[in-house]
């Protein structure tokens, strides 16, 4: 390995640290839909069906003296993949968050394999460890492994193992927008696996209905405060384009519900938006259900749903 490649991993690997501990929560405070380019592998920047608005962040108060200046870069908004229970078993959920002050692309993969989520129903499937580097090439996405221990799937099964492995790619490939292969190496070297799987032709995102949870909750974020009138987001693929949501009460009581439409179906996740009236509740804590239609009730497996825990003003 030569000495300009060692520099580079130690300072990749610092900055994987920092980038676990710089990673903020993006608190959806507003009605916009975060563009599928940038959340999404499969889909193409210039998709018109495709919302390219980015997600609000929250303001938060700060104490003059530690300010950072006005003309200091925003915070980037990286999309992370993270895993979550549905009747078609572990598929893959999107929760945004922020990272300031390290590589986008590094504090995406520190983001995945620390397996920190906002929502709780959430987790990574990733063993403990790091990657040594991350960075983009022309041509590929290219993760270094910090020793061989990633290279087998050791406890994980491989279908967990598959899934952990398109975790990776799906949010590496979100957070540049280019639905680029990821390429694995070991001391500058390819390397011929990853959880088991192999990965020397390079890694590339399977099909959204193979991985992915059927419906995702966009905004409102988990944990979020929002007012009487608000307005909820995400995609999802549920029959003839309409899903159900929800609002819960702490008891769990349904309160509020109706219906919603995304853009499409069938063949992939697509956008959906729907304003919420909550004039008619008290303030407090309350859980937003998105849920798929289930024509066959249950016959195939029940509905996918998503849950963010909210307060309403």
């Amino acid at each position: 390995m030569s000495t300009s490649r060692s520099l580079t991993r130690r300072r990749r690997t610092v900055a994987a640290i920092a980038a676990t501990l710089a990673l903020g929560v993006l608190a959806a405070c507003g009605d916009d839909e975060p563009g599928d380019a940038a959340g999404d592998p499969t889909s193409q920047a210039a998709d018109p069906t495709t919302d390219t608005a980015s997600p609000t962040v929250q303001p938060e108060t700060s104490d003059p003296a530690t300010e950072v200046p006005t003309d200091a870069p925003g915070p980037d908004v990286i999309p992370v993949y993270y895993v979550g229970d549905t009747p078609q078993g572990d598929r893959l959920f999107r929760e945004f968050t922020q990272a300031s002050g390290v590589d986008k692309l590094v504090a995406a993969a520190a983001a995945v394999t620390t397996g920190d989520p906002v929502d709780p129903d959430y987790r990574t499937l990733w063993p403990t460890g790091r990657f040594a580097s991350v960075e983009q090439a022309d041509d590929a996405i290219v993760v270094g492994l910090a020793d061989d221990t990633w290279l087998t799937r050791g406890r994980l099964d491989r279908a967990r193992a598959r899934l952990a492995v398109q975790q990776l790619v799906y949010t590496l490939q979100g957070t540049i927008g280019e639905r680029l292969p990821v390429r694995v190496e070991l001391d500058g070297q390819p390397a011929g696996t990853l959880l088991g799987i192999p990965v020397r032709d390079g890694l590339k995102a399977r099909p959204q209905l193979d991985v992915l949870a059927l419906v995702n909750i966009t905004e409102p974020a988990e944990g979020s405060v929002v007012g009487k009138r608000f307005t909820a987001s995400g995609r999802a693929s549920s029959f003839e384009a309409t899903h159900i949501w929800q609002v819960e009460d702490a008891s769990g009581k349904v309160v509020l519900e109706g219906s919603a439409m995304a853009e499409g179906w069938i063949d992939k996740l697509w956008p959906w938006e729907v304003e919420i009236d909550a004039r008619k509740l008290p303030p407090g804590r309350y859980t937003f259900v998105a849920r798929t239609d289930d024509p066959s009730n249950g016959e195939g497996g029940g509905p996918t749903e998503d849950t963010k825990r909210i307060r309403i003003e």
